[in-house]
């Protein structure tokens, strides 16, 4: 083996490790609450607002 191979392999397997992390946090639940990205199903529509 040469070492292009070597760091290509090494690359393709950071980028798999990447890309699985990402998923992973995407699909695991959060240890707080909502995450980032929640949606709640919680409806302001009601709220009133200050008007000055």
């Amino acid at each position: 083996m040469d070492i292009q191979t070597i760091i290509v392999g090494l690359l393709f397997a950071a980028a798999l490790f990447y890309i699985g992390r990402i998923i992973y946090r995407s699909l695991s639940p959060s240890k707080g609450g909502c995450a980032s990205n929640c949606k709640c199903g919680v409806d302001f529509s009601n709220i009133e607002t200050k008007k000055k």
